[in-house]
């Protein structure tokens, strides 16, 4: 897509506002015969179509639109105007709710909903929109425009304005809160909770801003901390089912599911029927293995709430669940109602996808999965080719010399033990063998080592000594070093249950060898690895809660994967015999071999509980926890060939690697 001069826009827009619609029309059409899907470009040519009164191809632009970016919170508010100008005010009401749900600081959204409420004598609910607007009013007009900016995904610009104006009013809680929020999208997380807790400190008594807080303080998985604050809150309002259920949530990730689920029954005994709740106690219930438990409790779930498209995913997301036709019957029905809210749509869809592969009906379970990536890619931020640089970033700066350098340096512990590699290659299988071990506990997939990447990236960035990002890792000194090794394993010492070892399985640890060699010198990395096509088409299909945005393409997720292999090339050349590759496929092959490989290469003896791996108590909060508490089995080896016809793109990224 050719790139849109910013300049251009600005004068269209200007044109707008001086009523010239048919001018800025004329330039909108030039500008969108070379950027046919620009989201601004569109959304402005809806506006002039309206205001010219051509209703119909305003229409047919905003449809456009909305298939193309349908969590375009302008995009619905200027649908709601196109309804509302026709005269159909419920269609413009249920509009206008969507904007705003969308992008909170569209006010002009928030007034025409008032003054359709008003018209139809709903004083009630006027009556709660007039709060909301009074309360979006009351914002000092930057900080409008930059709820706005955060809303619309312009997450850079919504930064420059809000530092701009914390520069001016430093103890502004709520500018604060907003910037914590950029923080947060950007995977700023450290910079996030430091807001976060002293906009606390400022008002203790803003719920808002303790809420946020918590959250935060989730993301980064300082559950202890988080569990602190979750209690405070609860404290303010023992009875609030907000409250009970944050401190619930809590309480799960921290480990305590007995607390969980004893907080999420209290909820519902309050609000029999809510389906979040019944969803996140069949998470909790999943995650400890009652799989019956789990499935009641996802079916309560959309029994309450038809269209919530999470409860039927869910069901899906066991792997090992079937859909009755019933729940194939309502799912289908869903997908065809135009009433369907995005985020719900995306899970019927891979919903669906799934019972139709357990169906053998590949041509429409690849029809679903695609439709479901499409959607979640329109979402994503994700760039194929800043990621390929990134990681050429790493192989330029992470060299033999660098490493050399900084012999004898780095925390000597040798605690950790990193799975790498790609989502859905086996590494799960991989935890669930080591912490089947006296000697190892399992964890989680870890943010500690992304969260100091991101972290050492904002520091270049904000310094004029500094450089970015890898190439920092040049100028760090041996006491940093020390002391980054000593906060990780001080950081994730909660997550462990006193075994000399643990994992840490975050997939995406592998961009960061070169940081995790630097500051823990004698950890493990262990690179779990899978067939191409196998790896990538179950990526595809399967839907991550976050942090896997490469997955929503197969021309992407093919990219992503050679240039997994490549950097995990340099990593071998540059730290010899320092990762451990173990092929899923071989593990499969002959079990106890690969055991005695990988527990040889952690220094660890041989223990016969780690072949009967699937004997193991534990909870398992990934996608595979259903299927890693079976014996080994080869179902998923050769299932992509099932959808080989429609897997061309894939199969073209990944052979390029061969042709470069």
């Amino acid at each position: 897509m050719a790139e849109v001069d910013h300049s251009e826009l600005k004068e269209i827009q200007a044109a707008i506002a001086k009523q010239n619609f048919a001018g800025a029309l004329e330039a909108l059409e030039e500008l969108l015969a070379e950027s046919p899907e620009h989201g601004d470009a569109l959304y402005f040519k809806a506006v002039c179509l309206r205001y010219l009164r051509e209703y119909p191809r305003a229409g047919q632009v905003l449809e456009q639109l909305l298939e193309c970016y349908p969590q375009n919170g302008r995009g619905h508010q200027e649908l709601a105007h196109w309804y509302r100008d026709q005269g159909r005010l419920d269609q413009a009401l249920q509009a206008y709710n969507r904007a705003c749900q969308l992008n909170p600081a569209l006010t002009a959204s928030f007034k025409a909903r008032l003054q359709i409420l008003r018209k139809q004598g709903r004083s009630e609910e006027a009556t709660r929109v007039y709060n909301q607007l009074q309360q979006l009013e009351t914002l000092p007009e930057p900080l409008i425009a930059v709820t706005d900016l955060l809303y619309q995904g312009k997450l850079l610009r919504a930064e420059d304005l809000c530092r701009g104006f914390l520069a001016r009013y430093p103890h502004h809680v709520e500018a604060m809160r907003l910037l914590a929020e950029i923080g947060v999208r950007l995977g700023i997380m450290d910079d996030a909770e430091f807001l976060l807790e002293s906009a606390v400190e400022f008002e203790p008594e803003n719920v808002a801003v303790r809420m946020d807080y918590v959250q935060v303080l989730r993301k980064r998985q300082r559950f202890e901390k988080a569990l602190t604050e979750a209690r405070r809150l609860l404290d303010l309002g023992p009875s609030n089912p907000q409250y009970q259920s944050l401190y619930a949530i809590v309480s799960m990730q921290g480990g305590d599911y007995a607390e969980a689920l004893r907080y999420f029954d209290r909820i519902l005994e309050g609000v029999p029927g809510d389906p979040a709740t019944h969803t996140s106690k069949g998470h909790a219930l999943k995650t400890m293995g009652d799989f019956n438990a789990a499935v009641d409790s996802y079916r309560q779930a959309y029994i309450h709430k038809p269209d919530h498209g999470e409860a039927f995913y869910s069901l899906s997301n066991l792997k090992t669940y079937r859909f009755t036709e019933h729940e194939l019957a309502r799912m289908q029905e869903l997908e065809q109602s135009e009433r369907v809210a995005a985020n719900d749509r995306i899970h019927v869809y891979f919903a669906l996808g799934k019972a139709y592969e357990d169906a053998a009906d590949y041509a429409k379970a690849f029809g679903y999965y695609a439709s479901g990536n499409r959607l979640k890619k329109v979402e994503s931020r994700y760039e194929a080719d800043q990621m390929s640089a990134d990681l050429v970033a790493q192989k330029t700066v992470c060299t033999s010399t660098l490493f050399e350098s900084k012999r004898g340096m780095g925390c000597e512990l040798p605690d950790p033990i990193f799975i790498v590699g790609l989502p859905r290659a086996g590494s799960t299988l991989l935890e669930q063998i080591l912490s089947s071990h006296s000697q190892v506990d399992g964890t989680l997939e870890l943010p500690n080592i992304l969260s100091l990447s991101h972290r050492l990236r904002r520091a270049g960035r904000q310094s004029d000594e500094r450089r970015g990002y890898p190439d920092v890792l040049q100028d760090l000194t041996a006491d940093e070093l020390q002391e980054y090794g000593e906060q990780y394993l001080r950081d994730t010492r909660i997550h462990r249950q006193g075994a000399p070892m643990f994992t840490d399985k975050m997939p995406n640890n592998f961009r960061h060898i070169g940081l995790i060699r630097l500051i823990l010198p004698n950890a493990k990395i262990i690179d779990a690895r899978r067939e191409p096509m196998a790896c990538c088409f179950s990526g595809f299909k399967q839907l991550f809660a976050e942090g896997q945005e490469f997955s929503y393409d197969l021309t992407d997720i093919g990219r992503y994967y050679r240039d997994y292999v490549d950097l995990m090339s340099h990593w071998d050349a540059v730290l010899p015999d320092f990762v451990l590759r173990v092929q899923h496929e071989s593990v499969v092959a002959d079990l106890e071999s690969e055991v005695r490989r990988i527990l040889d290469f952690c220094g660890l003896a041989f223990e016969d509980a780690c072949l009967r791996y699937f004997e193991t108590q534990r909870n398992i909060r990934t996608p595979s926890s259903e299927q890693v508490r079976q014996p080994i089995f080869t179902d998923s080896m050769e299932q992509w060939h099932h959808f080989e016809p429609w897997l061309g793109p894939l199969k073209s990224a990944l052979q390029e690697a061969h042709n470069e």
